[in-house]
């Protein structure tokens, strides 16, 4: 019996590949997972047999960490139907959704978008999941500019839920609420960028590691030290309140200065952008101006920042890192 048509399909079977074909079945829908090259027999069933690994793998480190029973580990392998490049027609043919996740080479990509153009339905949805190219220059070879865009997903992709969706110029509304539907469907919070260089998160962790890196260099601390400091006091404080927020939140003005005097003492990478300068001619400081990057008219001031230590202080919770009543006090 033939393996049921998926929801979804992935062309790639490598790290990325995997992680979205473990996301979607997780979420309970099947998913095709479409090996992208050419091989003989004997090629085909070792690479598959590596593939089932690696997904075995995943889920059996989901299990582990407890958000699976052992015991259904083999169901959500189920869900994932193998196919070789010769045998993939029914399911490109079939899936409203086609992930593209081949390594990062125009030649490949674009050798992979005229195959998968040739055999999916009218009304597919190619998606690269390309962390390198923009949509702009990956579009002119998709088989179709109106049904195509990039969705990066971040590693590990079947636990962490962010996806950045990048539409060109060309992509239509239709094809790009679709993907952001199905990467909900997959418990995926998809958000939005132009085609820029480095999307988001990958633009703004290459500045952060590059000046940890550079603080190691010169010194300033230990390795050990920084990313101390980095996990307890910079990653907690930001995955409560987003970079901008937290400028609105401690003051468009603090950051305004302390650029300035970064900038003199360290050097002109660290030079505010004019839209800082901007807001601070506007008065527009954040929470105690009523406006920022973000309008807080009408808003109960007091009860966002109730709500956003409250998330505060279930992480510290979680880390066991919540002050104690009367300090912490010595046994015996």
């Amino acid at each position: 019996m033939s393996a049921p048509l998926a929801c979804i399909a992935v062309v790639g079977v490598g790290r990325m590949g995997v992680g979205i074909a473990v996301s979607y079945a997780y979420a309970g829908m099947p998913v095709a997972l479409v090996d992208a090259k050419p091989r003989d027999a004997a090629a085909q069933q070792a690479c598959f047999d590596g593939v089932r690994q690696a997904l075995r793998a995943e889920f059996d480190t989901l299990a582990a960490l407890g958000l699976l029973p052992a015991e259904r580990v083999n169901a959500m392998l189920a869900r994932v139907s193998l196919h070789p490049r010769d045998e993939a027609t029914p399911a490109l043919r079939a899936a409203p959704l086609v992930f593209e996740a081949v390594p990062e080479r125009l030649d490949a990509k674009r050798e992979v978008f005229g195959w998968i153009g040739g055999l999916a339905g009218p009304d597919c949805v190619l998606a690269s999941t390309t962390s390198t190219f923009l949509v702009t220059q990956l579009a002119e070879h998709a088989p179709d500019a109106t049904r195509f865009l990039n969705a990066h997903w971040l590693n590990p992709a079947h636990l962490i839920p962010l996806v950045e969706v990048s539409p060109g110029p060309d992509t239509s509304a239709a094809a790009l609420a679709r993907v952001e539907t199905l990467l909900r469907q997959a418990r995926k919070v998809p958000v939005r960028c132009a085609p820029s260089a480095g999307y988001i998160v990958p633009r703004i962790q290459a500045l952060a590691m590059n000046e940890a890196a550079r603080m190691v260099e010169e010194g300033v601390a230990s390795a050990e030290d920084i990313d101390t400091a980095v996990r307890l006091g910079f990653g907690l404080r930001f995955s409560v309140l987003g970079l901008l927020e937290f400028i609105d939140w401690g003051g468009n003005d603090i950051l305004y200065y302390a650029s300035r005097y970064l900038d003199g003492a360290l050097g002109p990478r660290f030079q505010a952008p004019a839209v800082i300068e901007r807001n601070m001619e506007q008065g527009r400081n954040g929470l105690r101006d009523g406006q920022g990057f973000y309008d807080y008219a009408g808003r109960d001031i007091g009860a966002y920042r109730l709500q956003r230590l409250g998330e505060l202080v279930r992480r510290l919770e979680v880390m066991d890192l919540l002050p104690r009543v009367d300090g912490a006090r010595p046994a015996g």
